[in-house]
């Protein structure tokens, strides 16, 4: 039985209502921490948070439990609900974590993609491709979750709990991680060179190859992250 099935009609449409609006407002509130709109460590006081939302307490409270679910956030009794601060430590045992299961999703991938999934990978790329073409740009961000290539490979593996743990889990996290520790110079394209040689191996069906390739550029990047930090 669903937690509405008891519920008058006007009861349900509107615990609907309050889940749609808390989850619209979590992913407001992901978007913003990613976006460094709230700093690392910032506090974020509810009553503020409610008038610039323009949302009740109750919806708020809801979308901050879900922010400390994907630990975008932190409570303690003294400092209230803080804003996670990113450490290199942290997004290096990310990392590891991610070469692992990226590279099962790599592999999956390779066995369940169809041939218009990979086209559609392919495009993707080069859509990327194109806007890393602009002299102008630095970085290789993938602004939305439709657009990343990470997400893309995990949805595509047609392993539902696979694709929680990367996208819903990790996800909101390990874009945190990806702004505060982007600016490593020269591995915008080269990280773009390493997607298309994942995708290929998908496309040639061969899961094998296509874990080790993703294993490798994930390891790149952990490299990479770890020369910045230094």
């Amino acid at each position: 039985m669903s937690p509405t099935s008891s519920l008058s009609p006007a009861d349900a449409d509107a615990a609907v209502d309050h889940r749609s609006l808390s989850e619209t407002l979590f992913e407001q509130l992901s978007e913003a921490i990613v976006r460094g709109e709230f700093a690392p460590g910032q506090k974020l006081s509810e009553p503020r948070l409610a008038v610039r939302y323009g949302v009740s307490r109750g919806s708020l409270r809801e979308a901050i439990r879900r922010l400390e679910e994907r630990r975008l956030v932190t409570r303690s009794p003294r400092q209230g609900v803080r804003v996670v601060a990113p450490s290199g430590r942290k997004a290096i045992e990310l990392m590891q974590m991610r070469e692992v299961l990226e590279g099962l999703a790599a592999r999956e991938a390779a066995r369940h993609a169809t041939a218009e999934e990979v086209e559609e990978l392919r495009a993707m790329l080069t859509r990327h491709r194109l806007t890393l073409e602009d002299p102008e740009t630095l970085v290789y961000w993938q602004e939305r979750v439709d657009s990343d290539f990470h997400f893309a490979v995990a949805r595509l593996s047609g392993n539902g709990e696979l694709c929680a743990l990367l996208c819903d889990a990790y996800y909101p996290l390990l874009r945190l991680y990806r702004m505060q520790h982007r600016m490593v110079p020269g591995r915008a394209r080269q990280a773009l060179q390493e997607h298309e040689r994942v995708v290929e191996a998908i496309a040639e069906r061969d899961g094998e190859l296509a874990e080790l390739l993703m294993r490798r550029h994930i390891a790149r990047a952990k490299q990479a992250l770890e020369g910045g930090e230094k």
